[in-house]
């Protein structure tokens, strides 16, 4: 099994042109907890190539935000995105052990990461990163049941073996978060998203998932090809829309 640290070193040029943003209204609802606020530091825990960074840097007040992100190629796809942005630090970390002080953090969040971490490990460091009353949050773009987001699970289940380490039903299920931010409450918010791609696009953003086979794997040409079929199949003029319930459990430690 490929160490999760590595799984997305293969994806970087198709993660950060094909994957879904975030809705405004989770940075609004963000804002409001007050955790995004002039002089706030917020810890984005698995910053990827730094898609949430970004939206969290321009929202608010304008707080000051520290990637996480221990896989090279990631990071280094944030840093030149982000470039000389002075309220943005890169760490070379992990959610296990990312060299900051205690109690330095306002908000510590992970979007679209936290099922690659070690939950006990990372429950420990972000208790001891957080300041007083600080807030965790973690975040899915999670596709919504419709007949075109079925057909796509379905391609997934037969062509994606890997897709079982990560299936969306069970990676952030209530069981699951609530015994991580045990004892403290385990609440949930649920925000409107949705993205719109070209048939280039569609695939693309199939290929930016850490469970798709890579192109030298006898199963990348099936699923390619089955991808098309699917989006030819619901697209309307050229597009197909993909919607999503952008979910967030948090809790305050």
């Amino acid at each position: 099994m490929i160490d999760p640290r590595e799984r997305f070193s293969n994806r970087v040029d198709d993660y950060v042109r094909y994957r879904p943003g975030y809705p405004a209204a989770l940075f609004e609802w963000l804002a409001a907890q007050g955790c995004l606020g002039a002089g706030s530091r917020v810890v984005d825990v698995g910053s990827g190539t730094g898609i949430f960074s970004r939206a969290l840097l321009e929202a608010g007040g304008g707080p000051r935000v520290v990637g996480i992100e221990p896989n090279a190629a990631m990071r280094a796809a944030a840093e030149k995105s982000l470039a000389g942005h002075p309220r943005f630090e890169s760490v070379d970390a992990s959610a296990e052990a990312t060299g900051l002080a205690d109690a330095s953090a306002d908000l510590v969040i992970a979007a679209q990461a936290f099922h690659w971490f070690d939950a006990p490990r990372a429950r420990v460091e972000f208790a001891r990163i957080l300041r007083p009353a600080g807030l965790v949050a973690l975040v899915w773009n999670q596709r919504r049941d419709s007949l075109q987001n079925r057909d796509y699970l379905e391609m997934l289940e037969r062509f994606a073996p890997d897709y079982a380490l990560v299936r969306e039903s069970e990676r952030s299920s209530e069981a699951k978060m609530r015994a991580f931010f045990a004892p403290a409450a385990a609440r949930r918010a649920v925000f409107d998203n949705e993205q719109r791609l070209d048939e280039v696009g569609y695939i693309g953003r199939l290929l930016s998932s850490s469970y798709a086979p890579p192109a030298a794997h006898p199963g990348h040409a099936p699923i390619v090809e089955r991808a098309g079929e699917i989006f030819r199949a619901h697209s309307r003029a050229g597009i197909v829309t993909i919607e999503y319930d952008t979910l967030v459990w948090y809790g305050v430690w």
